[in-house]
């Protein structure tokens, strides 16, 4: 990965040349019926064959100085807990084989994130390790101590590191430049040093240079392990401000809302002059909100477009994305339609459908999924008669089923002939009918969106289960039958 030719990657290069690269000139020396040795995502894996025989195993071990693992132990007994007290992570463990992973990097002199990358052919680029949206993050919110909030001035965040005025020089890195050492340099005030950086709203992580030592944001209370080792500070670029005027006598003023499971103790506003207000970064999606008033809930008087809130009230709407509209053909005699789902914990009391010349509709912003649903016409609930796509729910019924911007394609190759092909796994509940394949050729293809993280699946081959055969990675189930794996990286 091209980093800018930073200091820090001629560092880690020269490393690699040192130590990694002749480790990997031995594989072809190794004990071909063993098992494997690789690195990558800056990871060590671990690749043992069960058949293998004990010698071959520990020519394997010697050979890449393994010796302290007990891998003979793992296969005979199929107890992890040495493995796991040696920081060994087991990936897959089936009757063929088993592989372990653990970080590359085992020495706390390297503090750079950026010398933690290690290179392979298929490693992630920075956007894919640091992406600004993460799947499953509905909102983040900034905690600083001894300083405010850094200054945002529309795309511009002026990153502010208080004190070291006798330092002669301050860098800025993070996931935003790459975690270069020499590509923002921060400006000395009085009182610190500062750095202005375009960003765009989302997540991001950092670090301040001090004289050449990496550091964290002591002001900042927000900090996370990126998996590698690393330590960083991170910092929120918000896309929303809610704003409360009045209400100056208060002590105390919350926001809470469907984005944070409405905890009216976590989202603290600020007073100011005119009443108080909070910056926050929320996902595309419709999030409904109150404002909680010295433990008293309060809705904005006037807030277009308020949702009802279940108890004669209504709860303000903050929609953020692009709509999809919702159609329902027919039922003109109906009385009253309710859309449904999982998008808005299955309430039955909040999104009305509005009648149209041929049926019914609503808008509702959503962000990238995968979403149940149903309609609810005169207290009847039906699925989209428009939609082909269910799945089946916890009682044996089934719901419709919604795909907002798919990012992964399955492909399963070599069933040319089958009649049919679906794609069932952990993100459709095991639906074995839901996601019908299409052709593609001689493949089969069906589009659909993954969170970021591990998930399993299988085919449907004419109504026979059987596991990916283009996909090497797989692990046992309660079945004996196996699942296979897939890995999101963003």
């Amino acid at each position: 990965m091209e980093t800018g030719g930073s200091y820090a990657i001629k560092k880690w290069l020269r490393f690699c040349l040192c130590i990694i690269i002749p480790i990997m000139l031995q594989v072809n020396l190794a004990a071909q019926s063993a098992g494997s040795y690789s690195i990558k995502n800056g990871k060590m894996f671990i690749t043992i064959k069960k058949q293998s025989t004990a010698g071959d195993i520990d020519n394997f071990m010697a050979q890449y100085n393994l010796t302290d693992l007990p891998l003979k132990q793992f296969i005979k007994t199929n107890v992890d807990d040495s493995l796991k007290k040696l920081g060994w992570t087991i990936n897959i463990n089936n009757k063929e084989q088993f592989i372990i992973s653990k970080p590359v990097m085992a020495f706390n002199e390297i503090n750079n994130p950026a010398d933690k990358i290690v290179f392979s052919e298929k490693h992630p680029t920075y956007a894919e390790m640091f992406p600004s949206v993460n799947n499953g993050l509905a909102y983040g919110v900034n905690r600083f101590r001894n300083k405010p909030s850094f200054t945002v001035n529309n795309s511009s965040v002026t990153f502010f590191l208080r004190g070291y005025t006798n330092a002669r020089q301050v860098m800025l890195a993070g996931s935003f430049n790459d975690w270069s050492v020499d590509k923002q340099p921060m400006a000395k005030t009085e009182n610190g040093w500062i750095a202005n950086v375009q960003l765009n709203a989302g997540k991001y992580w950092y670090k301040f240079i001090v004289d050449g030592n990496w550091m964290n944001d002591d002001d900042n209370l927000l900090r996370e392990n990126d998996g590698l080792g690393n330590i960083n500070s991170v910092y929120f670029k918000p896309n929303v401000v809610f704003k409360l005027g009045g209400f100056t006598d208060a002590k105390k003023v919350i926001v809470a809302g469907s984005f944070n499971s409405w905890n009216k103790k976590e989202l603290a506003m600020m007073k100011t002059e005119t009443g108080w207000e909070l910056p926050l970064y929320l996902a595309d999606g419709t999030h409904t909100y109150k404002f909680v008033i010295d433990g008293k809930w309060y809705t904005e008087e006037n807030k277009n477009a308020p949702l009802p809130d279940g108890a004669g009230g209504y709860n303000s709407v903050i929609e953020i994305g692009k709509p999809h509209i919702f159609k329902l053909p027919g039922y003109k005699n109906a009385k009253q339609v309710v859309l449904s789902g999982s998008f808005n914990g299955w309430r039955t009391d909040e999104l009305f459908m509005k009648k149209t010349n041929d049926g019914w509709q609503l808008p509702y912003v959503m962000g990238a999924g995968n979403y149940e649903y149903k309609f609810i016409v005169d207290g009847n609930w039906i699925t989209d008669p428009e939609n082909p796509l269910t799945v089946s729910n916890e009682n044996g019924n089934q719901n419709s089923y919604l795909i907002i911007d798919p990012n992964y394609t399955f492909r399963l190759k070599g069933y040319g002939n089958a009649k049919s092909v679906f794609v069932a796994g952990d993100f459709n509940s095991w639906s074995p009918q839901t996601l019908r394949m299409i052709k593609d050729g001689d493949d089969w293809i069906f589009s659909v969106h993954l969170f970021t993280g591990k998930h399993l699946y299988k085919f449907i081959v004419d109504d026979k289960w059987i596991v990916d055969p283009g996909n090497k990675f797989w692990e046992q189930n309660e079945q004996n039958t196996g699942n296979s794996i897939v890995w999101i990286d963003k």
